[in-house]
């Protein structure tokens, strides 16, 4: 039997809708699949493909475009019902022309029903890729101050170890030289040993429960109660607790914001705009060691403690930003009635799992509502797909798919590759103890202090050029060109200290993490996350 809408083909691969598989006479149906059934001659008719009729075996492919190969009036039709399904009948003629853009993005001259403007519209998105609607850079804005929030908390404590290390008793005598060590390493690495026991797993369920903008708005109050908490911290162990807090801020953030950027920024320029969390992360860095600069100074109680207390600002920013940003549209998904009853526990989509609210976000981050409808469509079309490759199974047997299933072992892979590269390449080393490095170099702390904001300012700058090239060189290049380099500059700055001479030590050094800055910001920098959110 034919079913002409996609929700009824999406509830035949429910469990509770098994019998759907099934012949029945007409006469057998409930009211509302009465309505949905089309007259005899058409249930006679030949089942159409339609994009929920994909062999789950075949789902990876069906990703790349799950509308490709859709019979027009097949499609059309779908489309029809879907706008009847979801309170957008009034955008019927829009989702036409969406969807059938949608199908053939690189061969919209022979779609006849497109309007001029409509064309003009698709043109200019390749022609003036920048130009893009205000809400979409309103957007753009509280990312990168949230990005800029992760930098700060990154860096402040470059500058502010080398005061509160005496402050707190660490480098006392009751304490070994390799205790001293092992105490600092602890206190400087709590927030991300935070991130990778607790914050990280903490992202998927802030995400279904509280969606993008609220795991946003949560993750930056955290920061903003642990940057008080850190600043008036009166022992090692107390500031342990609180940058161990940070990380609970800083895990689901990172995680969020990216993937957020993804999904609602156009294909022109995403690479583009997801890469914005590394280059302003880096302004983040920039702006926590200006921090140390500024306060450090002042007496060595109080400067450190306004290092570490300084990063209170932008998060608060961002808290009250956030909301006047639209929900993802992919985080307001087409949860239909035999889905939603199905997953009940998932409230947060009970309340906002409508492709209605979706295509309301969408128009504010689109021109015109053919380009809103495409998004859309194509988005609840993969969601669907996505429901369909996961029904029946719980989070241990997805995450065995991350290296069972072809497309996701590379895509988990290749992530994992990209990401274990950025943190293990040695920039940590360098965002994180760039002013004892210095210090141990030969520098004063006021002038190691100088230097550590140098490579805040080139970690900057030198990631402008990416948001020119990542969209155009790719990913992938970008990577092997700058990989060598980064090889040769940090042997270049490990082999420093092998010079007798203190000038000619610090000048090797310093030339050595700098270059290294130069080539780590356009590459290794903003490109894992960039891939990892498209992935």
């Amino acid at each position: 039997m034919r079913r002409n809408r996609p929700a009824q083909l999406i509830n035949s691969c429910c469990d509770v809708c098994n019998m759907a598989h099934t012949e029945k006479p007409v006469n057998e149906k409930h009211s509302v699949d009465s309505e949905r059934t089309a007259t005899a001659v058409e249930d006679a008719r030949p089942r159409k493909r339609s994009f929920v009729d994909v062999d789950v075996d075949k789902l990876s492919a069906a990703f790349e475009n799950p509308l490709s190969g859709i019979p027009k009036e097949q499609l059309l039709e779908e489309v029809e019902a879907f706008c009847r399904d979801n309170n957008l009948a009034e955008h019927i003629d829009a989702f036409r022309r969406g969807a059938l853009v949608a199908q053939s993005p690189g061969d919209t001259g022979g779609i006849v029903e497109l309007t001029p403007e409509d064309r003009d519209v698709l043109m200019r998105e390749q022609t003036h890729r920048w130009h893009q609607p205000k809400t979409l850079y309103w957007l753009v804005v509280m990312c990168s101050l949230a990005a800029a929030v992760q930098g700060m908390d990154e860096t402040v404590n470059n500058g502010a170890q080398a005061l509160y290390l005496k402050q707190l008793n660490i480098t006392t005598d009751r304490f070994s030289p390799a205790m001293v060590d092992n105490l600092t390493g602890l206190v400087v690495g709590a927030p991300y040993l935070c991130c990778a026991i607790l914050g990280c797993w903490l992202t998927e369920p802030c995400n279904k429960v509280f969606a993008r903008r609220g795991t946003i708005f949560i993750s930056c109050f955290i920061a903003a109660v642990a940057s008080i908490w850190e600043g008036v911290a009166n022992s090692w162990v107390n500031l342990f607790l609180a940058r161990f807090v940070l990380g609970l801020g800083i895990g689901p953030k990172s995680s969020t914001v990216p993937v957020y950027s993804a999904e609602c920024a156009p294909a022109p320029i995403r690479g583009a705009l997801v890469m914005m969390w590394q280059m302003w992360t880096a302004f983040g860095i920039m702006l926590g060691n200006i921090m140390g600069v500024a306060f450090g100074g002042l007496a060595p109680d109080l400067g450190w403690r306004l290092m570490l207390g300084s990063t209170v600002v932008l998060p608060l920013i961002v808290c009250a930003q956030v909301y006047f940003c639209p929900e993802s549209p992919r985080q307001v998904p087409s949860l239909l009635a035999q889905s939603v009853r199905l997953i009940v526990s998932l409230r947060w989509y009970i309340q906002h799992g409508h492709p209605d609210k979706a295509f309301r976000s969408f128009r504010r981050l689109r021109f015109t509502d053919m380009q809103a409808a495409r998004d859309t469509y194509y988005t609840y079309v993969g969601v669907e797909l996505e429901r369909k490759a996961h029904k029946g199974k719980n989070l241990f047997t997805q995450f065995v798919e991350l290296f069972t299933v072809p497309r996701n072992r590379r895509a988990t892979w290749a992530s994992w590759i990209v990401m274990f590269g950025q943190q293990f390449c040695g920039v940590n080393v360098i965002a994180y103890y760039s002013t004892t490095i210095f210090i141990e170099s030969g520098y004063s702390t006021t002038s190691a202090l100088l230097a550590s904001m140098g490579t805040g300012i080139l970690n900057w700058v030198f990631a402008l050029p990416a948001v020119f090239t990542i969209d155009r060189w790719g990913r992938r290049n970008l990577l092997l060109f700058t990989f060598p380099f980064l090889a040769v500059f940090l042997l270049w700055t490990g082999f420093s200290f092998w010079f007798t001479n203190t000038k000619a030590k610090v000048g090797m050094v310093t030339t050595g993490m700098y270059l290294f800055e130069v080539f780590y910001s356009p590459g290794e920098g903003p490109v894992p996350f960039t891939y990892s959110a498209e992935a």
